[in-house]
């Protein structure tokens, strides 16, 4: 079973800032410093771009995991996505939109997953709280960073 759920996060940063902080594999792996997320193939630090891999190898729920996703549509300053190529999910599908609202960048995450292992339960209960606060803290960091 699929499981998905959208975050909003609201800020007065630029949205093509915005935009660029969240494509950084640094500033991805400094906002997922508790979990001793790191790059370790493909793009491993700098700005990811289309068609690109990076693999993160990082300690959730106390197992450790490895992942790699792919950034599969790219229409800066408004849109990108990306997707697990190989990894703990049976799909990872991340979509990142930015919007303006007058002085306003809005920052919409939208995840979609299907677990291999948990059920629809577990993915709803466990998975989607757990990614949704992961997400959360991620945007917290790329808010409180991006110039």
């Amino acid at each position: 079973m699929t499981s998905a759920f959208t975050l909003v996060t609201r800020c007065e940063i630029p949205r093509e800032a915005l935009f660029d902080a969240s494509l950084s594999i640094d500033a991805h792996r400094e906002s997922m410093a508790a979990s001793g997320e790191q790059a370790v193939a493909g793009v491993t630090s700098g700005t990811i771009g289309l068609d690109e891999t990076v693999t993160w190898r990082a300690r959730h729920f106390g197992i450790w995991f490895t992942m790699t996703s792919k950034v599969t549509a790219l229409d800066r300053p408004g849109r990108f996505v990306d997707e697990q190529v190989h990894g703990p999910f049976r799909s990872f599908h991340h979509e990142h939109r930015f919007e303006r609202d007058g002085e306003t960048t809005v920052m919409t995450d939208t995840l979609t997953i299907e677990s291999p292992v948990f059920g629809v339960l577990a993915e709803r209960f466990i998975l989607v709280p757990y990614l949704r606060r992961l997400i959360g803290e991620r945007n917290d960091y790329l808010v409180a960073t991006a110039v």
